[in-house]
């Protein structure tokens, strides 16, 4: 019985991996590495203005 519910599980998480990368979640590789050198006080306040 656990056997298949692991098994269950597994496909559940690898239909999710492939609906993720057919939908393109996995395209931008450059902004998450350079996300934190992005000062978003900056344009915080020139939106307020």
């Amino acid at each position: 019985m656990l056997i298949g519910f692991s098994l269950l599980v597994a496909i559940g998480f690898l239909c999710a991996f492939f609906w993720a990368v057919r939908t393109g979640q996995f395209q931008d590789k450059y902004t998450p590495a350079v996300r934190i050198l992005f000062n978003d006080d900056e344009i915080r306040t020139k939106d307020k203005k």
